[in-house]
């Protein structure tokens, strides 16, 4: 890395920041909340984290000081690590270490994605639309071939590398694991729009049904492949957990004594693509495919703006591993209530982001609404929440941690555990 001079002084500041909070008391005791948490040991408390990513350009930039193009990128980083526990004073987890993931790439079908973006005023991304390869599923199906992929664990070495040389002397740098992300529907609608990938259940049922095992197959070949390339390490922390969660558990193995297959490791799942079909088309033509898939892992989670509801009872129910579910704004609450809490699934709660995301004023007593509802219908689960899609919040960072606190004051009033 190219970093040096004032640039240099202003990082390792940044990291003596994280280390600092990364080793308080306040850490340790939010980490031991998680471990509660995570292990279901009754009477641990709701857990509630901000998603910064979507709108941090509403709040990073502002606090930069360095100079240099490399030195700002990580500067982004480490502030961005930093930012939710300073400011909103939610329950994201500060590590006392500089974790390092190792890149991985998966081209479905050997197809390159590939996106048209509209940008806003100031030049921001607003949104994408893929570009469709396959149209009729019959005449384009020789274009499938095999999916590509591969590890890159000596990128990630040289870069752990760097970062030692630079901070080594303050807070280690380390390989990390993550969560396992496998979302068939969402590959397909990559490289096909929605509206063919509905017609095609229709119109070419078998084929359909053999498109989805070519791709499922490939992901636990790519699965072997992490494997036997040794890539694969613990989940069981304050590793990510795709949407906006953390891997906290004690079912998994927290240190490897050799290489750890995926069965010891989280995966995640989800098929928003589903909303647009029923539950007897997801049980035919979806869930076979996604159950082969997270048989293979230790857990998972499922789930992100879909409704479950509908898909509960014929299919997701089986799942055994399955322990934390994404409740959405159009999930039905109270029914996800109930079933949960005869199971070891979290109850994981997606809120609505206009409440934080509209206006740069809170709706204090409609937020105090949206959660009194919530902490009710998950009354009995082990409740969390994770706010995400928030796009901006009008530079008011005063704005989420207020939200926060109405989180915990509503939940605390009205949840029973």
């Amino acid at each position: 890395m190219n970093i040096f001079g004032k640039d240099l002084e202003i990082l390792r500041d940044l990291v003596k920041q994280q280390k600092k909070l990364a080793l308080s008391p306040e850490m340790d005791r939010l980490r031991e909340d998680w471990r509660a948490h995570g292990s279901f040991k009754h009477g641990s408390r709701p857990m509630v984290t901000i998603e910064l990513g979507t709108f941090a350009g509403d709040i990073i930039p502002g606090l930069m000081r360095c100079q240099g193009e490399e030195a700002r990128k990580l500067e982004w980083e480490l502030l961005g690590r930093m930012v939710n526990h300073k400011l909103f004073g939610d329950d994201s987890v500060i590590p006392a270490y500089l974790p390092v993931t190792i890149p991985t790439s998966f081209a479905p079908f050997g197809l390159p994605v590939t996106a048209e973006h509209a940008l806003d005023t100031q030049g921001e991304d607003l949104g994408h639309h893929f570009n469709a390869q396959i149209s009729d599923l019959e005449e384009d199906f020789h274009k499938l071939g095999p999916s590509v992929y591969s590890v890159y664990p000596e990128e990630a070495r040289k870069r752990q590398a760097e970062l030692e040389e630079l901070f080594g002397d303050i807070l280690p740098a380390r390989l990390v694991g993550h969560s396992l992300y496998f979302c068939p529907t969402q590959d397909i609608v990559h490289i096909m729009s929605m509206e063919d990938m509905f017609f095609a259940m229709y119109d070419y049922p078998e084929l359909f049904h053999k498109m989805m095992e070519m791709l499922s197959t490939d992901y636990i070949a790519f699965m072997d492949l992490m494997e036997r390339e040794n890539i694969l390490l613990p989940t069981t922390a304050e590793e990510h957990l795709a949407q906006g969660s953390y891997c906290f558990t004690d079912e998994l193995p927290a240190a490897a004594e050799g290489p750890l297959t995926a069965r010891e490791v989280w995966g995640y799942m989800d098929s928003q693509e589903s909303a647009g079909i029923s539950p007897e088309m997801y049980e035919e033509f979806v869930f076979p495919y996604y159950e082969k898939v997270s048989e293979r892992f230790g857990l998972y989670s499922y789930g992100c703006c879909e409704a479950v509801d509908p898909f509960w009872d014929r299919c997701l129910s089986k799942a055994k591993n399955l322990r934390k579910l994404s409740i959405s704004p159009w999930c039905n609450e109270e029914k996800m209530g109930e079933i949960l809490k005869d199971r070891k699934t979290v109850y994981l709660r997606k809120p609505s982001p206009n409440l934080l995301g509209v206006g740069s004023e809170l709706e204090e007593d409609a937020v105090r609404e949206h959660f009194c509802r919530t902490a009710k219908a998950a009354s009995g689960c082990k409740l969390e929440i994770a706010q995400r899609d928030v796009y901006h919040i009008n530079n008011t960072p005063e704005k989420v941690k207020r939200y926060v606190q109405l989180i915990r004051e509503t939940l605390e009033d009205n949840w029973k555990p």
